[in-house]
């Protein structure tokens, strides 16, 4: 354990907090980052904001960023240099979203948690392949069920899908443009980008 006893100062909490958020590879919560530098958490989340804003004003363009995910952090790559990381580590493309997996991703995002009856009745078809892709790349989870007979399961976005899309919280996602009144749920509405993500480093799509 690190000396509790020793005087830290801000910057150092920011290399600190740089050098967990290497390590993990994952999303790491403010409350963690606390428990292990020793500090407050509400400075802890005021230190990553002033830090992810170094990473984007400093001389040199860094190929990395500090992203804030809701409670949590994580160091990600940038998604303009996708290609050259993909080229160096033999990764694949899984192949881009279909548009009924993008139309089914936004249904949810703007309307969770949601069944799947839901779903189709938005779309007007069945959606169970779509919720099924989304599902298998962890965009989306199941939030629990809905107390109702039967007791269908009801879908929610994960953190993964925030990771994705850069997103803080979904208090950030783009409002849905209006055709005829309903909300359009096409998806070329800031969901046609993914991004690599981590140390692990990989790109659904």
């Amino acid at each position: 354990m690190p000396d509790e006893e020793k005087i830290i100062t801000p910057e150092e909490i920011k290399r600190i907090i740089e050098a967990v958020l290497f390590a993990a590879g994952h999303p790491v919560t403010f409350a963690k980052l606390s428990e292990v530098t020793g500090v407050p958490e509400d400075e802890i989340r005021s230190l990553v904001s002033e830090y992810a804003g170094e990473y984007e004003s400093c001389g040199l363009p860094r190929g990395i960023q500090l992203l804030t995910l809701g409670n949590a952090c994580q160091l990600v790559t940038k998604e303009v240099f996708a290609d050259y990381i993909k080229a160096a580590l033999g990764i694949r493309d899984g192949g881009n979203l279909s548009k009924a997996s993008l139309e089914t991703l936004a249904i949810i995002a703007y309307n969770q948690p949601v069944t799947r009856s839901y779903i189709d009745q938005v779309r007007g078809v069945d959606s169970s392949y779509s919720v099924g892709v989304l599902t298998e790349r962890e965009l989306i989870e199941e939030k629990g069920r809905m107390d109702v007979p039967g007791r269908p399961r009801l879908y929610g976005t994960t953190e993964a899908f925030l990771r994705v899309f850069g997103l803080s919280d979904l208090s950030e996602l783009p409002p849905l443009p209006l055709v005829g009144g309903d909300a359009a749920y096409g998806l070329d509405n800031g969901f046609s980008h993914g991004m690599i993500i981590g140390q692990g480093i990989f790109l659904w799509w």
